[in-house]
């Protein structure tokens, strides 16, 4: 299959071309919102963080926000701050500048008459910004330029037999073609953390994984719980899980046989090429953030509960194994895995099919959750207790 994407000023590869609407804050979310409606061809959502924060959660925010700026799915960024916020847009804008040359602007809301007059002149901007983006031609790419992320949440015992086999052939076949994949979800790796480890290419990678396991347990028990009170949640254990070794096994799955390549940090660039695991929560959402952040241009997600989650900077394909909640969300699952389950076909069958989606959304074709607009956002949250 041939692919179209888009080359950016700074070599990367998108396969959307939207401009950002960037709130710094909680306080310009709202503000960002209304510039975003007037201007077709821009994104935004809504900034809980960027204030009142301690060093290490404000560092996943601005992480995350540098990075959604820099995601190449994004042609520029107009980044709107209240003025009085500790990420503040001179600061996110000097961050996203040291990572990339894409255009951007930098709006502050009590510097520019309040609300309204910094959706007047917001608006003037990203009318530019999106004539200049659509002027961007669509060229050649390949396969090898493809950043893929992989998620799973809603789990159930459909996931671990059907659709998260299907999405880990699928990944085996995009690192084959020298193609990077993100899997996900630290907390999701415990019981199962000793067979990613033996799949490093080196042993200090393999460590690394197993370090990154602990310092979530440990964490949890400075926060005086433990994941195994919460997961696997009520709804895993309604969809068939019994154990969290049991969840973590089947999670594995959709990352496919390809070794690690790489360990980074919750939102940091992906630079590696092959199966890269990102030290994100379990939360889908946050997780989903975290890889756009650091460059995903895509998404798969794995539910066998069903969900309707989409990401403002990339498309999120959803799949299940699970055909009765495929038939309930038919509006939000993109590919029913079901028929691995139904000895129908094999998951090797269905990972080439899953591809081929892959291949297609690249080229345009809108996901459930792009169709729908369903931009959810979530940023990773850090307790300090030092």
């Amino acid at each position: 299959m041939k692919l179209k994407g888009y080359r950016r000023s700074d070599g990367k590869t998108g396969i959307r071309n939207k401009v950002l609407i960037l709130p710094t804050c909680a306080c310009s979310s709202e503000t960002c919102m209304k510039i975003s409606a007037l201007v077709e061809g821009t994104v935004s959502f809504t900034n809980q963080n960027g204030c009142s924060q301690t060093n290490k959660d404000v560092q996943y925010t601005i992480d995350t926000l540098v990075g959604f700026a820099a995601n190449p799915n994004i042609y520029g960024t107009i980044v709107v701050g209240l003025g009085c916020e500790v990420c503040s847009a001179a600061k996110i804008g000097e961050l996203i500048r040291q990572r990339t040359n894409k255009p951007i602007e930098e709006l502050v809301i009590q510097e520019e008459g309040g609300t309204i007059g910094t959706i007047e002149k917001a608006v003037k901007l990203a009318l530019k910004m999106t004539e200049e983006a659509s002027c961007v031609p669509q060229v050649d790419i390949e396969w090898n330029e493809i950043i893929l992320g992989t998620e799973c949440g809603g789990t159930d015992a459909t996931s671990g037999i059907a659709a998260n086999p299907v999405m880990g052939n699928t990944c085996d076949r995009l690192v084959w073609e020298q193609g990077t994949v993100i899997l996900s979800e630290t907390p999701e790796f415990i019981g199962a953390e000793h067979i990613l480890a033996s799949r490093a290419c080196t042993k200090e990678l393999g460590d690394k994984i197993l370090a990154i396991v602990k310092e979530w347990e440990d964490y949890m028990k400075l926060l005086k719980t433990d994941l195994r009170d919460s997961n696997p949640s009520p709804g895993n254990k309604q969809g068939g899980i019994s154990s969290l070794e049991e969840k973590s096994l089947g999670c594995i799955y959709k990352g496919g046989t390809t070794p690690v390549m790489d360990v980074v940090g919750c939102g940091k660039e992906v630079k590696s090429k092959g199966l890269v695991i990102m030290d994100t929560p379990g939360n889908d959402t946050a997780s989903l953030c975290a890889m756009a952040a650091g460059g995903a241009v895509a998404a798969i997600f794995s539910s066998g509960r069903g969900t309707p989650v989409g990401n403002p900077i990339m498309p999120v394909i959803k799949i299940t194994g699970n055909h009765s909640t495929f038939e309930k969300m038919k509006c939000n699952i993109d590919f029913d895995a079901s028929p691995v389950i139904e000895g129908k076909q094999s998951a090797e069958e269905m990972g080439e099919q899953l591809f081929s989606l892959l291949g297609q959304v690249i080229n345009g074709k809108k996901t459930k959750a792009e169709a729908l607009g369903m931009n959810e956002v979530a940023i990773s949250r850090y307790c300090n207790f030092t």
